[in-house]
């Protein structure tokens, strides 16, 4: 995709993402509970999109790859093995920070 404002439209309709391993991306796909495949470009320096895609792997809830490996991965798929990702819980997030700066 060239630029787009929102992906939501996109994202509801898909059956399957196919994604790089922006946090944004990741967690924004997982949240509408569509199965992903998170491919990570290896030639970054200080490679955080690679250690959240191995972290959100080992967790159970993608698959990741490299560009070269993406066929493969697509060929050996077993979305059945994905675990559903656990909905957020911003009031647990508000009361840490209520409990720091001391507001309650």
């Amino acid at each position: 995709f060239r630029f787009k404002d929102s992906l939501a439209e996109d994202l509801q309709s898909a059956d399957l993402v196919i994604s790089h391993a922006g946090a944004g991306s990741c967690l924004e796909t997982l949240e509408k509970g569509k199965p992903l495949i998170v491919v990570i470009n290896d030639k970054l320096m200080d490679n955080h999109q690679l250690e959240l895609a191995k972290q959100l792997h080992r967790d159970g809830y993608v698959l990741y790859c490299n560009c070269s490996t993406l066929v493969e991965t697509l060929q050996s798929m077993d979305l059945s093995a994905l675990k559903p990702f656990p909905p957020g819980q911003p009031e647990k997030f508000a009361s840490f920070l209520d409990k720091v700066f001391e507001l309650q």
